[in-house]
């Protein structure tokens, strides 16, 4: 996985087993500008800070200061600089960590973007209930028996038909988000058969026992 990226965006820092540990074992760490204090208090210095760098204190800019990539355009996110940062780098796949909390408006847009990244790159969002992943075509997704599975569709005229889930989906067009939601997984996978798209799946993660 060398050529897999870390995102950190500045949302809640995770606190779950699954998110922490794609950090512990990342190859590249990239922090958005305001998650770079969050990080270093951990002990783990990133490899960048990419964002518009307002949110940087000066005593970070002055010590990391071979490692701040500053965009000041302000007709995109700190997310999606960090992300064009990582293309541009060559890297292949993102796991995106900490875009979730805190604002529920910066939430949204977030994951949303999931659906624009997947053009470009492999990416999924890791929060700390779950894993978002976008889909631009028909796909089997791994799962296990009684995992919680929500379905978002971008485009509301998208039809989609599963095969593998509790509440079958047949030719149905989301024209809300809430309308593909609360679904729970039948087996070790499930299939998403769509027409236009994308699609964002959200799979629960799996309860202690």
């Amino acid at each position: 996985m060398e050529l897999t990226a870390i995102i950190l965006a500045d949302g809640s820092f995770p606190v779950h087993e699954i998110p922490l540990g794609y950090l512990r074992n990342a190859e590249h760490i990239i922090c958005c500008d305001g998650s770079a204090k969050s990080l270093l208090e951990t002990g783990i210095v990133p490899e960048a800070i990419v964002g518009d760098l307002d949110s940087l204190s000066d005593e970070i800019a002055e010590k990391y200061s071979d490692r701040l990539y500053q965009d000041d355009n302000q007709d995109t996110n700190d997310l999606t600089k960090a992300v064009s940062w990582c293309i541009n780098k060559g890297l292949k796949e993102i796991v995106i960590l900490g875009a979730t909390g805190k604002r529920e408006d910066h939430t949204l847009g977030n994951i949303s973007l999931l659906a624009e990244y997947a053009k470009k790159i492999e990416v999924i969002m890791v929060t700390d209930t779950g894993i978002f992943s976008p889909h631009l075509k028909n796909c089997t997704i791994p799962s296990f028996a009684g995992q919680q599975v929500s379905v978002f569709s971008i485009n509301p005229d998208t039809q989609i038909t599963s095969s593998g889930l509790k509440y079958k989906l047949d030719s149905l067009k989301l024209h809300n988000w809430w309308r593909g939601t609360l679904n729970e997984a039948s087996g070790d996978s499930f299939d998403l058969n769509f027409t236009g798209g994308p699609l964002i799946v959200f799979q629960k993660f799996r309860d202690k026992e």
